[in-house]
């Protein structure tokens, strides 16, 4: 398998950190944010591996949501 970039590595950190606050929601609406999660991701997946400022602006913006949709209060997304 083939080294991975750092911006690689940080979309998969993101990822995965997006999927470990959806088992911390309540059981009835974990699958609600791991489908919105996985629908995020692949609706960028024709974005060009060396277009880096869209990688960039898609990690800041992933990563504002994930704090804002982590929020205790935050129980359910449709």
């Amino acid at each position: 398998m083939a080294r991975l970039s750092g911006l690689q590595k940080q979309v998969l950190v993101l990822y995965r950190n997006c999927l470990r606050q959806a088992r911390k929601k309540p059981d009835a609406t974990r699958r609600h944010f791991e489908a919105f999660a996985r629908a995020e991701f692949n609706k960028n997946l024709a974005i060009e591996k060396r277009d880096f400022a869209a990688i960039e602006f898609l990690l800041r913006k992933g990563q504002r949501q994930l704090e804002a949709y982590s929020a205790p209060g935050i129980r359910d997304i449709r």
